[in-house]
């Protein structure tokens, strides 16, 4: 039981030391996703070694403290991500409808073939804006059916798993389709008017994972998430990002992302919301995600039911409500962060204004 014991603490130990490098690596970057995970198997091996082991023992100390320090850093990160903490968007109350705007995000999986689960929960819940990631031409085909009620929309549809249209009761302006990093992987950036004549200036990213069939360094997928940041950084405008961003809310970049950009997760406080893996229960984290500026506070966010991906579909009701948001915090980078911002950014030759800046 001891050697038992010892092997998992040391892998313990090995997943909490190997996300504090900041190398790209798929393998090393793989250990930022299962933090829940490795926490919940820190708890179990923390309570059996303080049940099985003999206290007395010097080794056994140092497997319990050493377990007790793993299970405390993994929860820092997750901990935000639940109702133990404060929440960083404000809930909005009762507001003007006009002022409201109801985003549906959904990675549909290419493969899949049951456009009409999307369909009946477009038909059901009345979002204002559907984004669909991997969506190729079969799906622009089936989801025209949508084109009645949803008349503005930008297709960019890809059989390489990097397609992306959205469709909107609302009117679309400076739409463009971008490829920021890659050839093959786009990005849509737009103007969304609301109902009170208000513009939103809206980012629907979906960069590629560091994984060992796509890409084996995180290096892309870091690079346009900085980008896009420091380009909403420089701006007053309302803002919001959504997508599959193939990275983890509790991640280093994402955090990165949303220092840089002064963007907030509606998330902090409330939930995580895993919308990944939609077939395995006990492998899920938060892939699908929606940022946004201080102008919005949160009216409701959830997961809804599977549409046969292997994402679930995130549906998410801001309000724009800029007085009453004013006042909310996000994280803030400092010197260092900014630093390694740029070299990110600079490891692809890339920068902020390669970003369009729709409503600039």
């Amino acid at each position: 039981m001891l050697l038992i014991l010892t092997f998992f603490t040391l892998f313990l130990l090995l997943a909490t030391l190997l996300p504090l490098s900041r190398q790209t690596h798929w393998f090393i970057r793989g250990f930022d996703f299962p933090r829940l995970q490795f926490a919940l198997l820190a708890i179990v091996v923390l309570i059996s070694s303080v049940i099985v082991l003999d206290l007395h023992m010097l080794l056994s100390q140092a497997l319990i403290v050493t377990c007790a320090l793993c299970l405390a850093w993994q929860l820092w990160w997750i901990l935000p991500y639940t109702l133990l903490w404060p929440k960083e968007v404000k809930a909005a109350g009762h507001t003007d409808v006009s002022k409201q705007l109801t985003i549906l995000t959904s990675n549909v999986l290419t493969p899949n073939r049951n456009a009409g689960a999307l369909i009946a929960l477009v038909k059901q819940y009345q979002p204002d804006v559907l984004v669909t990631l991997e969506s190729d031409q079969w799906w622009e085909d089936e989801l025209t059916v949508l084109e009645s009620e949803m008349p503005y929309s930008v297709k960019c549809p890809l059989d390489n798993l990097y397609g992306m249209h959205v469709f909107s009761r609302l009117p679309l302006t400076e739409r463009e389709v971008c490829y920021f990093i890659e050839d093959d992987v786009p990005s849509i950036d737009v103007l969304v008017e609301l109902r009170c004549k208000e513009t939103v200036r809206m980012h629907c990213l979906h960069p590629a994972p560091p994984s060992p069939t796509e890409n084996a360094e995180s290096a892309e997928r870091d690079a346009e998430l900085v980008i896009v940041a420091q380009s909403i950084a420089d701006t007053e405008q309302p803002v919001i990002v959504t997508g599959d961003l193939n990275d983890v809310a509790w991640s280093a970049t994402t955090r990165l992302f949303r220092k840089i950009s002064g963007l907030l997760d509606p998330r902090v406080g409330r939930g995580m919301f895993n919308t990944f893996h939609a077939d395995y229960p006990f492998v899920r984290w938060p892939l699908d995600h929606l940022f946004h500026s201080r102008h919005f506070t949160l009216q409701a966010i959830q997961r809804l039911p599977s549409i046969g991906s292997d994402h679930f579909p995130l549906l998410t009701t801001l309000c724009f409500t800029p007085k009453k948001g004013a006042s909310q915090q996000a994280i803030q980078a400092d010197r260092s962060e900014h630093e390694w911002a740029k070299q990110i950014s600079g490891s692809k030759q890339v920068n902020k204004h390669d970003v369009p800046k729709p409503g600039a």
